[in-house]
């Protein structure tokens, strides 16, 4: 069955792709939830304008996404961890304990997908993350790991 994803659902697609699932799942979980809607050739139109709409409104935001990025430039992000003697943290720093310190430290709300840490970050120190709040507005930040 071929069904047009309404939200982004982890294993089968992002939002707005067309994607074959089974009868079942799409029938019975999917489309009832409002997470996807059949791929006739009515709602495939409709998923044209959905796309436009949302384009329209993500290009007003990108004023938005710059004033968030420029807050955040030249900026240490705090991220407090226990570790042990030599240095090395118990765990890893991951992209929900960033998006949190955003959050708690910036007023930034970020989802968690859009936080790219390129390394682990196992030590104590500073490290990199990079920020996608849009396509065109990509911001690089640096964390700053410290002991509990």
């Amino acid at each position: 069955m071929e069904i047009i994803l309404l939200k982004d659902i982890a294993k089968v697609g992002d939002k707005h792709e067309i994607v074959t699932v089974k009868n079942g799942y799409g029938r019975n979980y999917l489309i009832p939830q409002g997470m996807a809607i059949i791929a006739n050739d009515k709602n495939r139109e409709r998923l044209d304008k959905l796309k436009e709409d949302e384009a329209a409104v993500e290009a007003a935001k990108v004023g938005e996404y710059q004033a968030m990025a420029a807050k955040i430039q030249d900026q240490a992000l705090k991220i407090g961890a226990k570790a042990g003697t030599s240095g090395k943290i118990f765990g890893s720093v991951t992209s929900i304990q960033v998006a949190q310190a955003l959050k708690d430290q910036f007023d930034i709300e970020i989802a968690r997908k859009k936080i790219d840490i390129p390394e682990e970050v196992k030590n104590l120190g500073t490290h990199k993350a990079i920020l996608t709040f849009h396509p065109d507005v990509v911001q690089e930040i640096e964390i700053e790991v410290v002991e509990e």
